[in-house]
């Protein structure tokens, strides 16, 4: 998934959103945003080639070994969407509140088509966390948990 699709969803001048350039800072970071739209979830987003590579979580996170949740990895966001929060206004993709639930940095462990392995340093979420690749359902849908 590419920049291309996100722009291609948006009215950005009107959401508020940011647009992005592509660039590094330069370390891994993620940010896991709660986002009040039609249905609340979260999205997990993962800086990965200049990026943030990013999944919606229907239910909440994943905290002990024991939870798995359902990821549906959507198209990639611009880096600078790591610090966005606020309202998404009515009549734009996504509308609703979007708060800044979790970040920090993490280290990518290993990485394969079918399997990300990264360890979080957030504030809320520490840990060695895994989302693998599912053949259920249709092909963006992986599964999260803590390992």
């Amino acid at each position: 998934m590419t920049l291309k699709e996100y722009k291609s969803k948006r009215n950005l001048k009107k959401s508020g959103e940011p647009e992005g350039k592509i660039k590094s800072l330069g370390s891994h970071i993620f940010v896991i945003q709660e986002h009040h739209a039609s249905n609340l979830h979260w999205d997990l987003r993962l800086e990965m080639n200049r990026v943030l590579k990013s999944w919606a979580v229907p239910k909440t996170l994943p905290r002990t070994k024991t939870e798995k949740r359902l990821a549906i990895q959507v198209e990639d966001h611009p880096l600078s969407y790591a610090k966005f929060k606020g309202i998404i206004p009515e009549g734009n993709y996504g509308a609703g509140k979007v708060k800044i639930w979790d970040n920090g940095k993490y280290d990518l462990i290993e990485k394969s088509p079918k399997k990300i392995l990264f360890e979080l340093h957030g504030k809320k979420l520490k840990g060695k966390y895994v989302l693998i690749k599912t053949s259920y359902g249709n092909k963006k849908s992986w599964l999260w948990f803590k390992v």
